[in-house]
């Protein structure tokens, strides 16, 4: 059954969005009688489709159902092209991440004004949508506003990392088990060209701890994903 996510629910029923009413009837093909799984405030529930052409789906069962990740972490990752922005923020969904922060780096090739933000942030936002429906989460991951590298200062989390090509501590699956199950994680990912030395001091300076990947030198996208990869194979251990 597709997943889809509502912001209302009335009584035994729940309201879906244009968008995906348009995407039940002329997408999926459903019709009347066909189910489809509505997830509404981090819950599950299993809907029946009266009305092909109405918003309004029939609430038939509630079920217990999370495959939300045990690790609760945020990726802050730098401005870059949108091709490789929609990607990243597809795979992170896909595997579990909490929370996307677009930051603003020396080294970022993308700038965006603050009358593009609010409309990158709207697509940005749909994207992951579509992509927790897809990968069946209870979850849509949070895109918080483009923060800069100063105002992660202040962000509060258990453990802080900076994903760095400098020689730092091996990041892989024996390193976090070597770490306590910590409750929140953040990881700070550059753009095309790397966090500047004078960036990477200062998060340092923020108490952010600098991880390397080993030997290889990955490009941004595949940083994310590799990241959010081996904390969704810890979670499963």
């Amino acid at each position: 059954m597709q997943r889809y996510f509502v912001k209302e629910k009335e009584q035994d029923t729940l309201l879906l969005e244009l968008t995906d009413l348009h995407h039940i009837k002329n997408v999926m093909r459903n019709r009347p009688g066909d189910f489809i799984e509505c997830i509404y405030q981090d819950e599950l529930y299993i809907c029946e489709i009266e009305d092909p052409i109405s918003t309004r789906v029939k609430i038939v069962e509630k079920k217990m159902e999370n495959h939300e990740s045990l690790y609760d972490v945020t990726i802050a990752i730098a401005l870059v092209k949108e091709q490789k922005m929609d990607l990243i923020l597809q795979k992170l969904t896909e595997l579990g991440i909490k929370k996307i922060i677009p930051v603003k780096m020396e080294r970022s090739i993308i700038q965006l004004d603050d009358s593009r933000i609010q409309k990158k942030k709207e697509r940005w936002q749909k994207i992951c949508k579509e992509a927790a429906e897809q990968s069946k989460r209870n979850k849509i991951p949070e895109i918080t506003d483009v923060m800069t590298v100063g105002q992660l200062k202040n962000l509060s989390f258990d453990q802080k990392y900076i994903c760095s090509t400098k020689n730092s501590r091996n990041f892989n699956y024996s390193y976090l088990q070597k770490q306590k199950k910590y409750a929140t994680m953040i990881f700070v990912i550059g753009p095309e060209g790397g966090i500047s030395p004078k960036e990477e001091d200062l998060l340092e300076s923020f108490g952010y701890v600098p991880v390397s990947f080993g030997s290889r030198v990955m490009r941004v996208e595949t940083a994310a994903i590799y990241v959010a990869s081996v904390l969704n194979f810890c979670s499963m251990g």
